[in-house]
């Protein structure tokens, strides 16, 4: 454990050292930095917040046009449905097969499909929006 803190402290204290070196571009840097096209970083974010409101309406409106419910409870019922016999069939086969099933990991593979990775799908979403 002492190594890996003594590693850390090292890889920091070289990270420390490249940041205060200065690389000499006769101005270079500087020049290139005022060339560059000014943005206004309002216009741009409330643009972008404008866009998204626009999309979600659309979006919307196009849900109620096309009856969405109904699409959205058929694809519901056909996802369980298919899901259903999917697992009737795996469970049906498997004690045909070599493999030794432990229902514990299958339950644990379950519940982090089922729960976790939608969690941090949610949560890297939430956190870029």
């Amino acid at each position: 454990m002492a190594m890996t803190d003594r590693d850390d402290l090292l890889v920091q204290d070289f990270f420390r050292q490249a940041a205060r070196q200065q690389i000499e571009d006769d101005g270079f840097t500087e020049r290139v930095m005022q060339r560059l096209p000014r943005t206004d970083s309002y216009k741009v974010h409330r643009l972008t917040q404008l866009w998204t409101v626009f999309c979600v309406v659309v979006g919307i409106a196009l849900f109620f046009a096309f009856d969405g419910w109904e699409v959205l409870k058929a694809s519901l019922l056909t996802l369980f449905s298919t899901s259903v016999t999917a697992v009737e069939v795996f469970f049906t086969t498997a004690p045909t097969t070599e493999v030794h099933l432990n229902p514990w990991m299958i339950l644990l593979v379950v519940a982090f499909v089922l729960i976790y990775l939608p969690y941090q799908t949610a949560r890297k979403l939430s956190a870029t929006l």
